[in-house]
């Protein structure tokens, strides 16, 4: 007891902890009650209740559709379309089966000779393009499995020959030089002469017309001629007809008198 006297009394008048802790005790004096059962009604009746608009508001608000971004590929097939159509005179539109690959390759080695290109473009990219433009006409060719051979020269009769050995591939179409032709009249496209064969036989009827209409103007002028000199030479003639039946008057008359003077 002593000892623990004597422990205290150095700790109370020399020795102080540097932290007290100190409580505050308070007491509660309100808890929760709950409301009486008239109030509660009463506060249910007087509750406020916005009006409804006289138009759901769903109606008044468009409804926003989530855009949907377009496919980097994509984009670039669509601007491959558009330069093709803008840059190719001849485009032609074939169905196109099952061909084994050594085949299409030697195909389209074939018509890479003659500058002719082989393109395969899906329909969900072609038909749309086809729909706003000149060229929407082709939009029932594009129907299945299609592949299109594209060209900046007009190629007829090349395609033709290489495609007459290719049975998978069959022509529904084409477009030349702006024309939209099905397949009979790409062939009867093709029976057409060159385009220098037509030109010389363009000059050479310009030719013969120039050539005629220069004959009849100086028709006129060169059968009045002939006409002129046709009447001098019958003038002439009658002249020394005339002097001639003159000297044979005179020297019949040349006897007579010399009779009467005897």
């Amino acid at each position: 007891m002593a000892a623990a006297l004597g422990c205290r009394a150095p700790c109370r008048t020399g020795w102080l902890p540097t932290l007290q802790i100190v409580r505050h005790a308070k007491s509660v004096t309100r808890h929760w009650k709950a409301m009486h059962f008239e109030r509660q009604k009463l506060m249910a009746v007087t509750e406020y209740i916005a009006p409804k608009p006289a138009v759901p508001e769903k109606c008044i608000a468009p409804r926003i559709k989530a855009v949907k971004e377009e496919n980097g590929y994509a984009k670039l097939l669509r601007l491959q379309v558009a330069e093709t159509f803008r840059d190719s005179k001849m485009i032609a539109v074939c169905q196109h089966n099952f061909t084994p690959s050594e085949e299409m390759l030697l195909m389209k080695h074939r018509l890479r000779k003659h500058n002719i290109h082989v393109k395969f473009f899906p329909n969900e990219i072609v038909r749309p393009y086809l729909s706003v433009s000149k060229y929407k006409n082709l939009l029932p060719l594009f129907v299945g499995y299609n592949l299109m051979l594209v060209s900046p020269e007009i190629k007829v009769k090349e395609m033709l020959r290489i495609l007459k050995n290719m049975p998978q591939i069959n022509l529904l179409g084409a477009c030349i030089d702006n024309t939209i032709l099905s397949n009979q009249g790409v062939i009867n496209y093709s029976k057409l002469p060159t385009v220098e064969i037509t030109q010389g036989q363009v000059v050479g009827t310009l030719s013969l017309m120039a050539s005629q209409m220069c004959g009849l103007l100086q028709h006129s002028s060169v059968h009045l001629t002939a006409l002129l000199d046709q009447y001098i030479k019958q003038q002439s003639g009658g002249a020394g007809e005339a002097d001639g039946k003159a000297g044979e008057g005179q020297a019949e008359l040349g006897p007579a008198k010399s009779s009467a003077g005897l």
